[in-house]
């Protein structure tokens, strides 16, 4: 059963703007207002992935917490791992409002929100502050750039160097669709260049610490297919550890002729679904499976979370699945996940990774 605590204000959510929803929520969750994990993960779920214990696979995706406000109060919740971010290394306000739009009939949402954070002084004040419950507590940090910065490759270095201390793992951002030119970036010329650069930075690091903190490249399901191949190459060749997929898409599957859908922005949510899961899944294939991936896009159920493992994700993330389904969610997705272990007759989730990424990756999904 969903949280009843969120059946109880979701109505007086929605009828906040969306921004100012978000925003609600977040401050709940700074004062410790939401529901909090009973029960230990089932040791089925455990995975041992870059040398950290994940007690189970699903995190927050970026975009959420952006200045580091409540990784804590996500983990309590029973997330296996949050991301804070994305970051920038000066404070930025993002594009003028209204950015945020529901479509709830389709359990989508439209952002141009472009980046709005208050900077890597502000998150990492409260990173250094946070109060851990465990040694253990995996939290990453979204690095990207700021909009009028002259070298955005330097941006993305900046942000390595700034949180090397704090950050469980990076993931480097250049999928974004509102920032104007840098989804440039993931052109293999352009990657190459920035992922060298700030493997450079990562390796300083471990130099210094002893500790090589991974790094994650994030992706759009925009990317040409064609194009993919020659990414992936690229992104494992400078050495990164992982791969997401996806972003939100400029496309609009599934949501013509519904209110709000010609906004401007990148759409999240259940309609993004099967492109985000194909695009996935052909990740997994040309990668053979050699390096973890993160699936992100469209869960919103417990049986959307198998098939994106299935797919070839090690781990998953989710939002907009959380703005229409509530902290409730979570654990029908671990218990779904437990039940497909059983049915799968395995002992563990690793075994379930990939095992549909042909079937997935085969798939035209029209957007």
């Amino acid at each position: 059963m969903r949280d009843r605590l969120f059946q109880l204000v979701r109505p007086a959510l929605f009828a906040l703007e969306a921004e100012k929803a978000h925003d609600a929520s977040l401050r709940a969750l700074e004062f410790g207002i939401h529901p909090r994990q009973s029960n230990a993960d089932d040791p089925a779920l455990l995975q041992n992935i870059w040398g950290m214990e994940f007690t189970n696979p699903i995190g927050i995706a970026a975009g959420y917490d952006k200045d580091a406000r409540a990784p804590d109060a996500l983990l309590a919740m029973g997330l296996g791992f949050a991301e804070i971010g994305t970051v920038t290394p000066r404070p930025q306000s993002g594009n003028p409002r209204p950015r945020v739009f529901r479509l709830p009939e389709a359990r989508a949402v439209i952002n141009r929100l472009g980046f709005n954070n208050a900077g890597h002084a502000s998150a990492l004040a409260r990173l250094r502050a946070r109060k851990r419950s465990t040694d253990k507590s995996i939290v990453g940090v979204n690095i990207g750039a700021n909009k009028d910065s002259e070298d955005r490759a330097a941006d993305y270095v900046t942000g390595v160097e700034t949180f090397a201390d704090v950050a469980s793992y990076f993931t480097v951002n250049v999928s974004s669709p509102n920032t104007p030119g840098l989804r440039d970036l993931q052109a293999p010329d352009q990657l190459r260049g920035l992922l060298r650069r700030v493997m450079d930075a990562r390796n300083a690091a471990a130099d210094t610490s002893g500790r090589s903190i991974p790094v994650i490249v994030k992706l759009a399901p925009d990317v040409a297919l064609d194009d993919l191949p020659a990414i992936v190459a690229c992104i494992q060749e400078c050495g990164a550890d992982s791969i997401c997929v996806s972003n939100t898409t400029l496309t609009r599957p599934g949501v013509a002729h519904l209110p709000n859908e010609k906004e401007t922005g990148g759409l999240s949510g259940a309609p993004l679904f099967e492109l985000s899961t194909m695009m996935l899944a052909r990740v997994f294939q040309l990668t053979e499976g050699k390096i973890p991936l993160i699936g992100v896009g469209g869960i919103h159920s417990g049986e959307t979370a198998v098939t994106k493992i299935e797919a070839g994700a090690s781990l998953i993330q989710l939002y907009t699945g959380l703005i229409y389904g509530g902290p409730g969610l979570i654990q029908e997705m671990k218990s779904a996940i437990s039940q497909a272990i059983q049915d799968h007759g395995a002992n563990n989730i690793s075994d379930l990774v990939g095992t549909k990424s042909k079937e997935w990756a085969s798939r035209n999904v029209t957007t």
